[in-house]
């Protein structure tokens, strides 16, 4: 299965468990695209003691996860983007949502 995932929003325990469930369909051999978007461009800025987002979204991309991240949004943010924030374009986001089996967005 082709797993679409846009996030949308900075929420630590409901990125949390949509990076739980990327991971989980990467390990049952699926492939998994992450298209970040506004407030969801933050995601490497989420702490929280409970929720640890960063080690979650870099264990994704280890297990073969792609992220991609709006380049407005980061440019709205004044950010150039990082390893789990990959400047992007609306044709990603586009492809992913038009290539996807299965598309969750949070």
């Amino acid at each position: 299965m082709k797993l679409g995932v846009v996030i949308t929003q900075t929420d630590p325990e409901t990125v949390f468990n949509v990076l739980r469930l990327a991971l989980y369909s990467l390990k049952e051999g699926d492939s998994v695209k992450i298209f970040l978007s506004g407030r969801g461009v933050e995601i490497d800025r989420i702490e929280d003691p409970k929720f640890d987002v960063k080690s979650l979204a870099e264990s994704v991309l280890t297990a073969g996860g792609l992220f991609f991240a709006c380049g407005s949004c980061l440019k709205l943010r004044q950010s150039n983007g990082s390893e789990i924030c990959p400047l992007s374009t609306l044709k990603d986001h586009y492809e992913i949502v038009r290539d996807s089996d299965k598309l969750i967005t949070i």
